[in-house]
């Protein structure tokens, strides 16, 4: 039995609805429904009866509360004899290597990180997204669909539980040097490709096409270079006049280090979109986090 487990049992009590109760202790049903019912069988008694319009405390279960709220009540007196710190704030983020992901964690942790925080921003791939956001590791992941994958993605993510919501759709585009002759042209098709160096993300265990982190992972090129960092993609970029594969939907910041994106002649679609757990209400750091995506995404479009 823990303190914990008495605080659910009073609010699910004040509130006489589990649901209700999981709403204001921003955890799931589920977790406060097996938080309960371990309740009830550490101390062997029925503690509630649950029925259509919610839970009715039993006989048993209400000379439970009663010694229940006495002994949360005196661990707040305890409380005071505690050293008082500050709530830190925690929130992490899983995406695929988009600069506007990182531009809106950015701006959040300026705009709300308080004195004591611990945020982290993952770059990561596909598989790792995903299982970030199932087992609770990130709160928010941003993943890309396309033709190839679209159908694959939406099961996998229905198979654990995840739900997806589109940000954007774009056409794919190339990311190269101001410098390279292809960044005066209004649009290039994959043969004008040929003779340029492909940068692209390097992929492990998981390299299937529907998991790719490259965009037209089906595409052969003649030229490829795997990197596993943004900084070396960007810069390899520029020194060898390669390309990468992108939304081109890019922030003024790698503007400024003299990449352009060029619009590619091919018949597809990028759709980009945040995934979130079913299972998790959304914190206020997540909600002001996806705010803050939309809000850039709006203004590169």
């Amino acid at each position: 039995m823990t303190l914990q487990q008495l605080k659910y049992l009073i609010e699910v009590a004040d509130k006489g609805s589990i649901n209700k109760a999981a709403k204001s202790l921003y955890i799931s049903q589920p977790s406060l429904s097996n938080a309960i019912r371990e309740l009830e069988e550490e101390v062997n008694i029925t503690i509630f009866n649950r029925t259509n319009r919610g839970v009715v405390l039993t006989d048993e279960g209400a000379e439970f509360l009663a010694y229940a709220r006495k002994v949360v009540e005196q661990a707040k007196l305890l409380e005071r004899f505690v050293e008082k710190r500050p709530i830190k704030q925690r929130f992490g983020v899983s995406t695929q290597h988009y600069s506007v992901a990182i531009l809106s964690f950015s701006e959040l942790i300026k705009e709300y990180g308080t004195e004591s925080y611990e945020f982290w921003l993952r770059e990561t791939k596909v598989h790792e997204i995903i299982k970030d956001v199932r087992d609770y590791r990130s709160e928010v992941g941003i993943v890309y669909l396309n033709k190839l994958n679209e159908r694959t993605i939406k099961k996998h993510l229905e198979d654990n539980n995840l739900e997806f919501e589109e940000l954007f759709v774009a056409k794919p585009m190339i990311l190269v040097s101001k410098d390279n002759p292809l960044a005066n042209k209004d649009e290039v098709a994959l043969e004008d490709l040929i003779d340029y160096p492909c940068l692209s993300y390097e992929q492990d265990e998981y390299n299937l096409f529907f998991f790719s982190d490259e965009i037209l992972s089906t595409i052969l090129h003649t030229k490829n270079i795997k990197v596993s960092e943004r900084a070396t993609l960007v810069h390899l970029i520029s020194s060898l006049n390669g390309y990468s594969i992108s939304t081109g939907i890019i922030s003024n910041r790698l503007k400024n280090t003299g990449i352009v994106s060029v619009k590619l002649k091919v018949d597809n679609f990028v759709k980009v979109g945040f995934i979130i757990n079913k299972n998790r209400i959304m914190s206020h750091l997540g909600k002001k986090y996806i705010e803050i995506l939309k809000r850039n995404v709006s203004s590169m479009l």
